[in-house]
């Protein structure tokens, strides 16, 4: 799931994973990296990061590779992710709730106006001091 985590963490690699999502067959290297704009060994080394999480698999055909989205390491990503979201939930449902009852809030001692200062103001500081002899050469 480390890997999983890492390999999405990259907007790059993420994109990479949404043209693959949407292709109605696998797509070759080259199709795949025809809108990025970098080059086709930088490309290839995202598809080794994806591939390695096993979110990506390849398969060559003589001198093409074709590329294929997995979505068995991400269902365990969400699987874990959803795990947790019970408990933001649970805590927003409670913050709703306690927003939502008509309890009133408590006065303020404070008045509505902002307090004026009573005491002088220092004088502010220079921000920096005069420049220094200069060096020679």
């Amino acid at each position: 799931m480390d890997r999983t985590f890492a390999a999405l963490a990259d907007p790059t690699r993420r994109a990479l994973l949404a043209r693959l999502e949407e292709a109605d067959a696998p797509l070759s290297v080259s199709d795949l990296a025809r809108p990025f704009d970098m080059s086709l060994p930088a490309v290839m080394k995202h598809l080794n990061v994806l591939t390695e999480a096993g979110l990506v698999s390849r398969n060559k055909s003589g001198r093409i590779v074709s590329c294929e989205l997995q979505a068995g390491p991400m269902e365990d990503a969400m699987d874990w992710l959803t795990r947790y979201a019970r408990f933001w939930s649970d805590g927003l449902d409670r913050l709703t709730a306690f927003v939502e009852t008509d309890t009133p809030c408590p006065p303020s001692n404070t008045p509505n106006r902002a307090s004026r200062s009573k005491g002088a103001s220092k004088p502010r500081r220079k921000k920096s001091s005069p420049p220094g002899p200069s060096r020679k050469k």
